[in-house]
């Protein structure tokens, strides 16, 4: 079903433990969403045998995701960017910033009122876009774009395999009501059969 619409943007900052793989802060409001644009690149291999292909190989290389958003506030950039505040509260953009990965968050809404909800586990961003434009006869807004490298995490599932998404429909079925009230108190973890399912929350957390 397609989606009208966009919101409740979210960042959690990545730590690494000692073995390499992704430790999450707590999720934080990044931004009032206008528009999220996810592209992907597959590695593709082809084996040929019998002057046909045989075997046909595509597997996740990397993405791209284009966040348009009302604005990036100070902690954000200095975050995201690695940009720096000096003493004087200014930011400043430096050619030696490297931001430091992140995962991201966000839904979008349904025709039929229900929300689809994402988290992209490690996401490298850029410097954001600015488009300024003076005043004419009619009022133009210019809001700041940032576009991310989105690539797969180290840390391994339940099935260990490497996941740089987790997506999920409200409503749907085997969904569980905990899995979509804690999506934002803390960066989805997944579960398989066997395991003991983490990081879930106790369902009270924010209301999204």
């Amino acid at each position: 079903m397609a989606t009208i619409g966009l919101d409740q943007l979210y960042y959690a900052k990545i730590t690494e433990g000692e073995d390499g793989s992704e430790i999450y802060d707590q999720p934080k409001l990044l931004a009032k969403a206008i528009k999220a644009d996810l592209s992907v690149e597959l590695s593709e291999a082809v084996l040929y045998a019998d002057d046909g292909a045989a075997e046909i190989v595509k597997e996740f290389k990397s993405g791209t995701l284009s966040l348009g958003v009302d604005d990036i506030g100070r902690t954000a950039a200095e975050e995201l960017t690695g940009a720096a505040s000096d003493d004087n509260g200014v930011l400043i953009s430096a050619g030696e910033d490297i931001g430091a990965p992140v995962a991201v968050g966000f839904r979008a809404q349904k025709a039929n009122g229900k929300y689809r909800y994402f988290w992209l586990y490690k996401v490298k961003f850029g410097v954001p876009a600015t488009n300024l434009a003076t005043k004419g006869d009619s009022i133009t807004f210019s809001t700041p774009t940032i576009e991310g490298t989105v690539m797969r995490r180290n840390k391994p599932d339940g099935h260990g395999k490497h996941p740089w998404k987790a997506e999920v429909t409200e409503g749907d079925a085997g969904v569980s009501p905990v899995v979509i009230s804690s999506w934002y108190t803390q960066v989805y973890e997944p579960s398989f059969a066997g395991e003991t399912p983490t990081d879930l929350g106790d369902g009270n957390g924010e209301d999204v």
